[in-house]
């Protein structure tokens, strides 16, 4: 069902119904906006969007994947003033994007003007400035300028929101823009409403319930939540980040019953409930996705909240949800009946059963292709199936993924997953009796050269105190003979994205640099 057409329904069905629900604010206390709420104050947000965009003497260009239609981006730190704006748009032919505030400047600065953004809400001086210094024409206001824009908005002269043609561009989102510049998508209405589809069947956002969605909205995960939320009826309770020592208190009196957030959040929501364990007793669901879900994770859950339940699911912001795993470490993965998943090789063709190859998907939410001019690369084949690279091996009807193509080597013929290396290593503390400063931290599996066999599998550790000897005998008691890391080294710390995930390549870099020690 079209997101718009839901709101309306609930607003005029149940008109008090929680939509959105901030966390607590020390200046406004806690914001929020009931389905009738939502509705009234989209009428005069578009009103102050779209004078803006006509208040442009030269408006940028919008990219012809919108199909003229104007771009507005939001750039701020608050999850519930983004998830305001996102969702008031949505009603309106209106092409919304959420631009990360903490991405580097020049990124922020490449996606706007590369794609024609002609109105950016942020509290960025510096961004302006160097939007300004680049030759952008269009608009940025602050959160408070545009609130203020709003409350002069006529509600007489405003329209109400309502269902728009499936075929209309509705958000422009981007792939990540920590390491290389973004890739820019459209999604359009219909392929959004397909994607509800699928979550709706396996993800449970249904009517009524309140999920809590913690977490910046310019990434996908948290945007997805908050639209399947709204477009099945339900309440969206937003937070800027984690912190576990307000989250058990809102789970509580929020009413709040599932939980949809990174493998990191879930695993500081299981500390979090092992001090407090009676705020967590109403939360019947968590939804995880975005990076793979150690075993680990799953266990100390399933300890503190034994009848909370886990899906961890698999996705690309591109494509769309793919599948899930719903017991282990996640690493077998049940692809939904309305997807179609392949494994192919280097020439295009599927490949046998078990074997590693980039994974192709067919699925109607599917983006049509990045946007024209931020980055050549191709999202689908000429059949319609689609890639963004994920490598990966089919048995028994189930996937298995083996990372990006980055994450596998190349070593004597055979094709390594590093990714499957580091899981091996998940328990090795459990497993080695390790506690306390001798604990092993966080690892990443990385390929170096080697004259005679290509590359070689090492593994990084982060922190000091490492027995090599303990960790060559864990490996080998659980990996196959070409899995087994032939080097181990040790970094203070790991570079990371400024999501949390550990940077492979980056990795690499620094011990190839001699930045490392070898053990």
């Amino acid at each position: 069902m079209p997101i718009t057409s839901r709101i309306l329904e609930t607003a005029a069905a149940d008109p008090q119904q929680l939509a959105i629900v901030g966390g607590p604010d020390e200046d406004a206390g806690v914001r929020s906006l009931t389905y009738a709420e939502l509705v009234d104050d989209s009428a005069t947000l578009f009103a102050a969007v779209s004078a803006l965009h006509a208040g442009q003497t030269e408006p940028p260009t919008p990219a012809p994947e919108t199909h003229g239609i104007p771009i507005t981006a939001v750039s701020l730190t608050s999850a519930f003033e983004t998830s305001r704006i996102i969702a008031g748009l949505a009603g309106f032919r209106a092409v919304s994007a959420t631009v990360d505030p903490r991405w580097p400047l020049d990124h922020q600065v490449g996606v706007i003007t590369c794609t024609g953004i002609g109105l950016v809400i942020s509290d960025s001086t510096e961004l302006a400035e160097a939007l300004a210094a680049a030759g952008w024409t269009g608009t940025v206001i602050t959160a408070a300028d545009f609130r203020a824009r709003e409350a002069a908005v006529d509600p007489a002269d405003t329209t109400p929101p309502s269902v728009r043609e499936a075929s209309e561009p509705f958000l422009m989102l981007f792939s990540s823009g920590t390491t290389s510049n973004p890739k820019a998508f459209i999604k359009t209405r219909q392929q959004y409403r397909d994607n509800v589809a699928v979550s709706s069947a396996y993800l449970e956002p249904f009517p009524g319930v309140a999920t809590l969605a913690p977490g910046p909205v310019s990434y996908s995960l948290t945007l997805y939540a908050i639209v399947e939320c709204l477009a099945t009826g339900g309440s969206v309770h937003v937070a800027d980040g984690f912190d576990p020592f307000t989250m058990g208190a809102r789970i509580a009196d929020e009413a709040i019953t599932r939980i949809v957030a990174v493998p990191a959040v879930v695993k500081a929501l299981a500390e979090a409930a092992r001090r407090s364990p009676a705020r967590f007793h109403g939360l019947d669901l968590v939804v995880t996705g975005g990076a793979n879900l150690p075993a680990s994770i799953r266990s100390a859950l399933a300890e503190v909240l034994p009848d909370t339940r886990l899906i961890s699911y698999y996705g690309a912001a591109e494509i769309g949800f793919i599948g899930d795993s719903r017991d282990g470490d996640g690493t077998w993965i049940t692809v939904y009946d309305t997807i179609g998943a392949e494994v192919r090789g280097d020439d295009g063709q599927r490949l046998p059963e078990g074997e590693i190859g980039t994974l192709w998907i067919n699925a109607a939410a599917c983006s049509d292709g990045y946007v024209t001019g931020t980055t050549d690369a191709r999202l689908q084949g000429p059949d319609g199936w689609a890639s963004v690279g994920d490598q990966g091996r089919i048995e028994n009807g189930l996937l298995q993924l083996a990372g990006r193509a980055g994450d596998l080597a190349i070593t004597g013929g055979h094709k390594v997953s590093l990714p499957e290396v580091e899981r091996a290593f998940e328990g090795f503390n459990e497993a080695s009796g390790r506690d306390g400063a001798g604990r092993l931290g966080e690892v990443c599996a990385i390929a170096v050269p080697d004259d005679s066999l290509g590359s070689i599998v090492a593994l990084v550790i982060e922190g000091s105190g490492a027995d090599k000897a303990a960790l060559l005998a864990h490996a080998r008691a659980r990996l196959a003979p070409q899995f087994v890391p032939r080097r181990f080294f040790a970094l203070e710390r790991l570079p990371r994205t400024i999501g949390g995930k550990i940077r492979r390549a980056e990795t690499v870099d620094l011990i190839m640099s001699g930045q490392g020690t070898r053990l």
